[in-house]
């Protein structure tokens, strides 16, 4: 067990939930359309934080012009394969250039422990985009030999070119707000699509952070949008909008069938990543000393808000009381807090 020592709070974090927060539409940074913001607030105090230009329909709409503008006739069409990739290689160095910086607008907008951030959340990003970035060179089509039977001892072939699918909308959930957008943003523009990325309205500061390293990468306009605002008004209008070819969306299954139906005006392409209830299944014969604080873990870790909890705990009847009672015990060493003064204990599995 060690305990995370309260840090002073970056100066640049300071400076950046000081000033109201516009969102990112076309390389410019600028308040929404009715004037409207919303504040996110300081999940260990409930307090207002920052205040967050909020987005709607027709913000919506000049994010979706930009990004199209961007893909169809903007310098992001006309590049490389190996230059995007640069691109996205550089964006990885900015962002592990200032990993500190990351981590506390993380931990503080999310309510998570700063040190869980830093050695999780932020790094784990940086790692996503330079994986991506390598993939955008490794993007190839197929070619297939064809035997016709009407045409003897002609020779044909047939091939596969693969191309981006367009205008991207990424809507992400609240609960790893930095990490779901790189999972987001980085396979789209390896791609060579073009993003409107509408974060959770719970958790906006992080990706606002990140659009400005996309513009210091060099990113072209309109490559990447960032409109934050509410699932009911700059969410919905993303889903449906039939300017958008295709909709990413993590969250919950109610609203992905809300997604689902929205996206079928244009035929759409939609990814969804919803709920479910991950089992976790312990035998007799397992070690107790690891599957009790694995399975502690598994569904306590980040508030028990992961896609892959361990939200359903099946044991073997003859170890049945040893488990539950194992797991109660490490539930009672759990402290909450503010996230800059939580213990912070790891457990390796």
């Amino acid at each position: 067990m060690s305990t995370a020592v309260a840090p002073q709070l970056h100066e640049r974090v300071s400076q950046f939930i000081t000033k109201p927060r516009k969102m990112l539409i076309n390389g410019k940074w600028v308040d929404s359309v009715s004037g409207k913001t919303f504040p996110t607030y300081d999940p260990s105090t409930g307090k207002e934080m920052a205040f967050i230009a909020e987005g709607d329909s027709a913000d919506v709409n000049l994010a979706v012009s930009a990004a199209r503008h961007a893909f169809e006739k903007g310098p992001w069409h006309r590049m490389t394969a190996s230059e995007r990739g640069r691109l996205i290689w550089k964006l990885a160095d900015l962002l592990e250039q200032n990993l500190e910086e990351f981590a506390q607008l993380e931990s503080i907008d999310n309510g998570k422990p700063v040190g869980v951030a830093r050695a999780a959340d932020v790094p784990l990003a940086v790692d996503l985009f330079r994986y991506m970035a390598g993939w955008a060179t490794k993007i190839e089509g197929n070619t297939i030999p064809l035997n016709v039977p009407y045409t003897p001892g002609a020779r044909y072939l047939a091939y596969t070119l693969r191309e981006p699918v367009g205008v991207v909308a990424q809507i992400i959930p609240w609960n790893f707000p930095l990490l779901m957008a790189a999972w987001k943003l980085g396979p789209a523009l390896a791609a060579g699509c073009t993003v409107i990325l509408k974060p959770a309205e719970q958790t906006p500061l992080s990706a606002l952070r990140l659009g400005e390293l996309f513009a210091e990468a060099g990113f072209p306009d309109g490559v990447v949008n960032v409109v934050p605002g509410y699932g009911e008004t700059a969410g919905a209008a993303l889903a449906a909008h039939n300017d958008v070819d295709k909709v990413a969306f993590t969250g919950s299954t109610e609203v992905g069938k809300l997604i689902l139906r929205a996206a079928a005006g244009n035929l759409k392409k939609v990814s969804l990543e919803l709920g479910g209830k991950s089992p976790n299944v312990v035998l007799k014969d397992a070690d107790l000393k690891t599957a009790i604080p694995g399975a502690a873990s598994a569904i306590f870790f980040n508030h028990g808000q992961c896609c892959c909890a361990g939200s359903r705990l099946y044991v073997e009847k003859d170890i049945f009381d040893e488990v539950v009672s194992g797991v109660a015990e490490q539930a009672k060493k759990i402290k909450l807090g503010p996230q800059w003064t939580q213990a912070l204990k790891w457990v390796l599995w």
